[in-house]
């Protein structure tokens, strides 16, 4: 994390603030609670581990001091139950929602859960916001939002229809918020993540995200699956530039109403070109696999290419990605071979 996004919590200000965190046990919200309790912030969070795992809570244990482990408080609950909301909310000022029920494949398998989870949630995170008084709500949207729009690079002014069940919930997530900004005053900010990867994102399961899921394959010499020919590209985020992101929306001064702004580094990778960058880190660390390359049919609910304009980003919230991808899976490599090997 840069030396400036640290330095914002210098401020008396901005050293006053209680942190609430969705998710809390999952992979961006950990790295959120990570970066906060080593600015010795205080932090209440919730998950009910459906995706997200205690090891991860453990992990962030290990890496901070235990003076600032003690800032943080650990709620069991869940977002579809409102009194769980509203346990977190009344403690917090600052609410970063980063729970959901990810994957466009699990939506297409499930699209009541998926609905339930992202939708029925969601708006009991808004009431419990509304109800508490809570000054910013910052949550995690979604790329999927541009759904079949064609336009590159995309911008938040445009997009297209929804391609999937999970597309359709995120974008229901930015109705909802600025329709409570406009009858209740809330403030809220989306951040339409595009395919963020890094440490602790889980590499196993049906659904887990392309990048976790490779380099788990290439160390297990299993066969790496491409769907489509392999030229689909995508705009891929480390997670330390979405936690950037979520610090940034919370504290900015320049949001007075509902904001949406996009995620990521500006730029696109081939998943072809993303399978050569892992088996080349992989092999500057003595590693060589005879990992194969399947190809299977294109997935429904998938878009071919996806890269961010993120000069919105920039300019209001003043967001530098300090990752691109090369970086980002340089810095996280080695916690996978840790984890994993």
């Amino acid at each position: 994390m840069s030396n400036n996004l640290n330095s914002i919590f210098l401020d008396s200000e901005n050293k006053k603030i209680s942190w609430g965190i969705t998710g809390v046990a999952g992979f961006i919200g950990s790295n959120i609670l990570e970066f906060l309790l080593k600015n010795n912030q205080k932090v209440f969070g919730l998950d009910n581990f459906s995706t997200g795992f205690s090891a991860n809570l453990e992990d962030v244990k290990s890496k901070v001091t235990s003076k600032q482990w003690k800032n943080f408080t650990f709620v069991k609950g869940d977002i579809c139950n409102i009194n769980d909301c509203m346990k977190l909310c009344k403690n917090s000022g600052v609410i970063l929602h980063q729970a959901a029920l990810g994957s466009v494949p699990r939506s297409i398998a499930d699209p009541i859960l998926t609905n339930d989870n992202n939708i029925n949630g969601f708006l009991n995170m808004l009431m419990a916001v509304k109800e508490c008084g809570v000054e910013r709500f910052v949550y995690a949207a979604s790329s999927s939002t541009y759904g079949d729009s064609d336009v590159l690079p995309k911008s938040e002014k445009v997009i297209g229809n929804p391609l999937s069940p999970y597309a359709v919930t995120k974008y229901v997530n930015e109705l909802y918020a600025h329709v409570f900004f406009l009858n209740y005053g809330v403030i809220s900010v989306g951040l339409r993540y595009f395919n963020v990867f890094g440490r602790r994102q889980n590499p196993k399961g049906a659904y887990a995200a392309v990048i976790p899921k490779w380099i788990l394959a290439h160390l297990a010499n299993e066969n790496v699956c491409i769907y489509g020919d392999g030229e689909t590209s995508r705009d891929f985020c480390y997670v330390d530039n979405a936690v950037q992101a979520n610090i940034l929306s919370a504290l900015s001064t320049n949001i007075i109403q509902n904001e949406v702004f996009n995620i990521a580094v500006g730029k696109r990778t081939s998943l072809n070109a993303l399978n050569e960058m892992i088996i080349s880190l992989l092999e500057s660390k003595g590693i060589k696999n005879s990992s194969e390359v399947i190809f299977e049919p294109f997935r429904k609910g998938d878009v071919k290419h996806s890269e961010a304009d993120i000069s919105k980003a920039k300019y209001q919230l003043e967001y530098s990605p300090s990752h691109d991808i090369e970086k980002g899976l340089e810095d996280c490599i080695d916690w996978y071979i840790d984890s994993f090997k």
